[in-house]
């Protein structure tokens, strides 16, 4: 396992492709590791969003997928960048972390107690729409299929049986 930090490191994931996890217990209310890169403007982010998804679109299990965040209504962070080990933290619908935005830097902040061993994880926050494009493999025991929001969850039960 490469080592990240204190708190982490970097190998293969049973969830998709790569993950981060816990060099040692990390308690509860830690930031576990910031997620960094190339500071840009929305439409640059934009324009690498089509890029990233238009390979992604190609190959969705192969392909590890777009690395950009939200850091303020005017500008992102490219987290695909080979310093950024926090690029490789997967989608959970059971979180261990979330994220948190201090002082224009982007932090994943463990949620509860994890284990040494224990892949660190955070919901992504997606919005309902284009939900397809989003499948989820995290394999909790809610897992919605989906990477959504949780707050989104009852309006996609209610679209996922509507389909089915």
């Amino acid at each position: 396992m490469e080592k990240a930090n204190e708190f982490v490191g970097v190998k293969k994931s049973k969830v998709h492709g790569t993950g981060v996890f816990a060099l040692k217990d990390i308690p509860k209310g830690s930031h576990v590791i910031e997620y960094i890169g190339k500071k840009i403007t929305k439409k640059e982010s934009d324009n690498i969003f089509e890029k990233q998804f238009e390979k992604y679109e190609k190959d969705k299990k192969k392909y590890p997928g777009v690395y950009l965040f939200e850091l303020n209504k005017t500008y992102d962070i490219d987290g695909n960048v080979s310093w950024n080990p926090a690029k490789y933290i997967n989608h959970s619908c059971e979180p261990n972390c979330e994220t948190d935005i201090i002082k224009g830097h982007i932090w994943i902040i463990s949620i509860k107690d994890i284990k040494k061993g224990e892949e660190i994880n955070y919901d992504y926050g997606y919005d309902i729409e284009n939900y397809k494009d989003h499948p989820c493999w995290c394999g909790s025991k809610t897992c919605i299929g989906f990477i959504v929001s949780e707050e989104h969850w009852p309006k996609l039960k209610k679209l996922l049986k509507k389909k089915s």
